[in-house]
């Protein structure tokens, strides 16, 4: 190395730090130009207020909106903690939060994805801050960059002794939060019960499951403790009733069930859905499995975070923030073209351009308009698909050099 070239490694990092920061600055004028109501996070501030107040949880309909609370107890009870600011001081601590979150995040993308260049982490973010699902996050002040900041914590640690104390506490958390990320424990079960079926050590696998189990029962039971109606009353029947949520054929929802429904011309795809999400689940956990077993836990996770979207009755494009890690591992992984097809899906906005509103024009679609408003789950498919190949091929350099480099972290 010559000694021009160690200073120059050095600047590199105030350097992509510097254009960060610029990103950042211009995305928080943009959002204020927009004049964002940040309307999820009122929703959260009032959950709070209700539980402090002892008020019916489930009954409350927020803002002008009249939005109902659709999160598990849990939730509401860490939603306490945004009733202490005003909501001028609130909206801009939620803004600043996460967009620090969006930084770890992309950390823990990268390492995930092997990656150790710590510049890495501020371009990735200057750029990562304007895609759809980001943007749509910090603009209702949403959770999902918490909650997936949450998983990936909790699926890329290298504890020395093999094993954490804390192994699972960030996936039963994220899901007593929130449902969608359940997947995640059902494939590390899934993953030990087929490695002691091939004759194989499934324990690892099977006692991270555990830890999660035990992390979601003690915050779902901490819950019950505190909010007993309330808890009866979402497992009992809130939990089953998707349409709290929203419409199916909200162009928003980027999940099979809202693609089914603008294909269809239906609020209801029922059956449709059923069957379609059986054998996506199938087919994604096997994709996922069959990925950690042979040591590819990148295409795991996010095989296994693209599943959860397109399965799930509702995954509004604000829930698609996993574009992030999904683009950096076909990027790191070579494939360059479907990383940047990826990208440009998401930071299309192509849900955007679709007419929707109030008369719920979404189930008068053209054949044009529902291509665009398919577009992300179009990107999971093609992702599983792309998945399935890449950790079917001899996996020796490619693992590797993966191993290497998540050592030099």
């Amino acid at each position: 190395m010559t000694l021009t070239a160690f200073p120059a490694a050095r600047r590199r990092v105030p350097v992509a730090a510097g254009a960060c920061l610029v990103s950042f600055t211009a995305f928080w004028l943009a959002q204020r130009a927009a004049h964002v109501s940040m309307i999820d996070l009122m929703v959260y501030r009032a959950e709070g207020a209700t539980v402090l107040a002892g008020g019916d949880l489930y009954a409350l309909r927020a803002t002008a909106a009249h939005l109902p609370t659709t999160y598990p107890p849990f939730a509401a009870l860490l939603f306490t903690a945004l009733t202490l600011p005003d909501t001028a001081v609130l909206r801009a601590l939620a803004t600043a939060g996460n967009l620090v979150l969006l930084l770890v995040f992309v950390r823990l993308s990268l390492r995930l994805a092997g990656h150790t260049r710590v510049e890495s982490v501020w371009w990735v973010a200057a750029g990562a801050v304007w895609c759809e699902p980001v943007w749509t996050t910090l603009r209702y002040g949403q959770v999902n960059l918490l909650l997936a900041t949450a998983v990936l914590w909790d699926l890329t640690r290298r504890p020395a002794d093999g094993h954490g104390r804390w192994a699972g506490a960030g996936l039963g958390l994220a899901a007593a939060v929130k449902l969608t990320p359940a997947l995640f424990p059902v494939f590390l079960v899934t993953t030990g019960i087929v490695a002691r079926l091939r004759g194989g050590d499934g324990e690892p696998w099977l006692r991270h499951a555990r830890g999660a189990a035990a992390a979601f029962a003690g915050a779902t039971l901490l819950a019950a403790a505190a909010l007993p109606y309330d808890s009866w009353r979402f497992w009992t029947d809130t939990v089953l009733r998707s349409d709290r949520v929203g419409h199916a054929e909200d162009t928003a929802n980027q999940a099979l069930r809202g693609v089914l429904a603008r294909l269809l011309h239906t609020p209801d795809p029922g059956t449709a859905w059923t069957a379609c999400a059986v054998a996506v689940t199938a087919v994604g956990l096997a994709v996922a499995v069959t990925a950690e077993l042979r040591g590819l836990r990148a295409w795991a996770v996010c095989a296994c975070a693209a599943t959860a979207l397109l399965v799930s009755p509702v995954s509004w494009t604000h829930h698609w923030v996993w574009c992030v890690p999904l683009v950096l591992l076909l990027w790191t992984r070579g494939h360059r073209a479907a990383a940047v097809g990826t990208a440009l899906v998401f930071c299309s906005y192509a849900p955007w351009w679709v007419p929707h509103g109030p008369a719920r024009p979404e189930l008068h679609q053209s054949g044009a308009q529902m291509t665009l408003s398919a577009l992300y789950a179009g990107a999971a498919v093609l992702f599983l698909a792309l998945a399935r190949t890449s950790t079917s091929l001899p996996v020796r350099r490619q693992g590797s050099a993966t191993r290497q480099a998540v050592t030099k972290e």
